[in-house]
């Protein structure tokens, strides 16, 4: 389906795509004019394979095209983010982070198809980014080689700005990263965004802020932890291999703490 250039202001924006009101039911995420155009064929196919699974996130519809531009069309959620929320309401901290991990242990404990293992997504970016010297990257493929592929669905991106808050619970958004692997990858994926961020961002974060940040993350390790027992002690061994990967999005401000950790390990 192709359609002409949307002359409304996008309603929401990544790195990779903006959000376009489609209709009163439906909004549209289109990619920007860099990103490939089989990104979207991928996404909508992920998307059903999730909501199949029961998994709670949006619907996905049609493919279309919008001025060279590829989108898919999902279902209008009605909310706003965990991580609005708590930035209204900081008094919720607390509650939204064992709901942020409760919610996580749900999702990676369903099994879907279709989708790549982490690990050769993992493998794809460590070997690609530009920005660790031979003996770290060696390092981080050997610690990748023996952890475990695991056969769980996994996010990629698991955050509270990817749950939607709505009066039926919340929403998990935004799975195009999605893969099947140990749910320990995953876990570590977020324990990573929960804490470089605030690294990263350097003198830009406020003290306060940062101590927020630190007990929400360790308010979700917690509770994930309860729920799901890391008894092989995955997390720590994880890191090492998401950091390293996490490299080859080429976030300038995290590069040098990003490296840090895969030395430091």
């Amino acid at each position: 389906m192709k359609r002409n250039l949307i002359s409304s202001a996008p309603i929401a924006q990544g790195r990779t795509a903006e959000i376009y009101g489609w209709d009163d039911r439906h909004i549209l995420k289109l990619y920007r004019d860099w990103c490939p155009l089989d990104w979207a064929d991928y996404e909508a196919r992920v998307a059903h394979a999730i909501t199949e699974a029961g998994i709670p996130s949006p619907a996905a519809g049609d493919i279309v095209e919008v001025d060279g531009r590829r989108g898919v069309i999902y279902e209008r959620i009605e909310g706003i983010s965990m991580l609005q929320d708590m930035n209204a309401r900081p008094w919720t901290l607390l509650q939204h982070a064992r709901s942020l991990a409760e919610l996580h242990v749900k999702i990676n404990q369903q099994f879907i198809t279709g989708v790549p293992l982490y690990k050769d997504r993992l493998n794809h970016d460590i070997r690609s980014t530009p920005h660790l010297p031979e003996d770290l990257r060696n390092k981080a493929l050997a610690a990748l080689g023996i952890l475990p592929d695991g056969q769980n669905v996994c996010h990629g991106d698991y955050h509270p700005g990817n749950v939607i808050i709505t009066k039926n619970g919340p929403i998990v958004i935004d799975w195009m990263t999605a893969s099947i692997g140990s749910p320990w990858a995953d876990v570590a994926r977020t324990s990573l965004l929960l804490s470089i961020g605030a690294k990263g961002a350097g003198k830009q974060v406020s003290p306060i802020i940062r101590i927020a940040i630190k007990l929400y993350h360790q308010t979700y390790l917690n509770r994930y932890r309860v729920l799901n027992p890391d008894t092989e002690n995955e997390l720590n061994r994880w890191m090492t291999v998401i950091a390293a990967a996490r490299l080859n999005e080429d976030i300038v401000p995290e590069r040098g703490a990003l490296i840090k950790m895969v030395a430091d390990s």
